[in-house]
């Protein structure tokens, strides 16, 4: 079982696909909560270059709310991340957690339709970029 979907973009630029991918997950009802920018933050605090890579914690806050009402714990894997990185080639890949996957470890019943609604709108997100 993989942990992650994915889609490589071919001529976007990595500020274009972060603007495509935000307007993709609002469409689903989702917010980006934190962005996180691991390149700036590896040059910052340990000084060596790495590629441009982001993590969008995306959250849906009625999802989010479902599921912390099922199980108070489960925002350890809260927000859901969807990481937009540039290969050397210049492509774009964006890649999206599996909320099945991540909630598997969990044990209760009660999460698994949920996060089979949230990997539904993740997909779709996925799938609609160009």
């Amino acid at each position: 079982m993989s942990y992650y979907f994915n889609k490589v973009l071919k001529g976007i630029s990595f500020d274009e696909a972060i603007e495509q991918v935000t307007a993709e997950l609002k469409r689903e009802g989702f917010g980006v909560l934190t962005e996180i920018d691991v390149k700036e933050t590896l040059k910052n605090k340990i000084d060596v270059e790495f590629k441009k890579y982001k993590i969008l914690g995306a959250c849906n806050p009625h999802f989010a709310y479902k599921a912390l009402q099922s199980e108070d714990k489960i925002g350890v894997f809260l927000p859901c991340n969807v990481v937009v990185e540039e290969h050397e080639n210049g492509e774009v890949e964006v890649s999206a957690v599996d909320p099945i996957a991540s909630m598997s470890a969990v044990e209760n019943e009660a999460l698994g339709g949920l996060a089979s609604e949230v990997q539904q709108k993740l997909i779709k997100v996925i799938e609609n970029l160009n």
